[in-house]
């Protein structure tokens, strides 16, 4: 979040309607991530607003509402600690996935005009890694692409080698940043790529089966790590700790549903069974007896709870599901934590 709008620039806002953008540009902020998301949402609340429809997983070209939030949560929880985390995959995906929210398909494309000799196509695709070039006029007029398919088309019909003969110019596969991605899918599948335009017409990048692997390889791998992060947690704690020490943590419920059961407990409460410097002398007390229990005198206790509260954190932010991917540092915390995990837990 690159600017804190004052509590009374936000309250002065309550029950007016603005583009989603021009809300976002209150925090000085262009496109939704999810460290941003989390600050931004934490701003709001201490200001006791929130938005219609939620402004982390509306479409980018919504209006929001700024409204009291007693108008947009009904029946809030009574504390901070009780509203922390919310079961992952979280509700709060968007509500569709769209062709621009692959990088690729804004990262920019290296073009040919149609006057161009063929080696300049070529040069591209021997020595810049351009697997596909389009052929265009000033980026909007596109008249087709040379891919390694086509030259080898050309050569196969002993045409003669200029760039006209060499391009694809048929069903060629153009697709529009604001184009729902899975409905390109099967375009791109065929094709094996997709030519993107932007807003403007232009062309403004170019997204193949490589790049959707990796934006969901980026997107899926923090899932899958906090999942075993949980598992691993679950079997180390549930083994050690009696059920009244797992009820003593389960602060959100009430009394007479209590399980006692670890596979019952939020994120925020493995943190509360063993970290002693916790506010609340009694859990904190508990906390200490429990890692007593726990027997790993081969742990730093400090590092460790500072490591599990690391990975509440990351874990609280990526359940806003966004097209940028988590920073390099959160996932080389979590990927550390699972590998601690797993040398210890077995």
């Amino acid at each position: 979040m690159n600017r804190r709008p004052s509590e009374r620039e936000l309250i002065e806002l309550k029950g007016s309607e603005v583009p989603l953008t021009e809300f976002l540009d209150l925090f000085g902020e262009r496109v939704r991530r999810p460290w941003n998301v989390y600050d931004i949402a934490k701003v709001l609340t201490e200001a006791g607003l929130a938005t219609l429809p939620d402004f982390a997983t509306c479409g980018v070209g919504d209006r929001v509402q700024i409204v009291a939030l007693a108008v947009a949560v009904p029946s809030p929880r009574e504390s901070e600690e009780a509203v922390e985390d919310e079961p992952l995959p979280s509700h709060a995906l968007p509500r569709r996935l769209l062709v621009g929210d692959l990088p690729s398909a804004r990262a920019g494309v290296r073009c040919v005009s149609a006057t161009s000799a063929l080696s300049q196509a070529t040069y591209l695709m021997r020595h810049q890694g351009c697997e596909q070039v389009p052929v265009t006029t000033g980026m909007t007029a596109v008249h087709g692409v040379v891919t390694w398919r086509s030259l080898a088309l050309m050569y196969e019909r002993k045409r003669e080698p200029t760039l006209e003969n060499a391009m694809q110019q048929d069903s060629l596969p153009l697709g529009d940043v604001r184009d729902e991605f899975f409905a390109c899918l099967s375009t791109l599948m065929e094709q094996g790529y997709l030519l993107v335009r932007g807003e403007d017409g232009a062309l403004s990048g170019i997204v193949t089966p490589a790049h959707v692997v990796d934006r969901f390889e980026s997107a899926a791998r923090p899932f899958f790590l906090l999942g075993e992060i949980e598992s691993l947690l679950r079997r180390w704690l549930g083994a050690r700790l009696a059920d009244e020490a797992i009820k003593a943590v389960q602060t959100n419920k009430k009394a007479e549903r209590r399980s006692g059961r670890v596979e019952d407990l939020m994120f925020g409460d493995y943190v509360h069974l063993v970290d002693g410097e916790q506010t609340k002398t009694a859990m904190a007390q508990q906390a200490d007896l429990n890692w007593a229990t726990l027997q790993c005198e081969s742990l730093d206790r400090a590092q460790f709870v500072r490591h599990l509260k690391e990975v509440k954190e990351i874990r609280n932010r990526i359940a806003h599901f966004d097209a940028e991917p988590l920073p390099p540092e959160s996932m080389r915390e979590l990927t550390a934590f699972a590998a601690l995990l797993r040398d210890y837990v077995g």
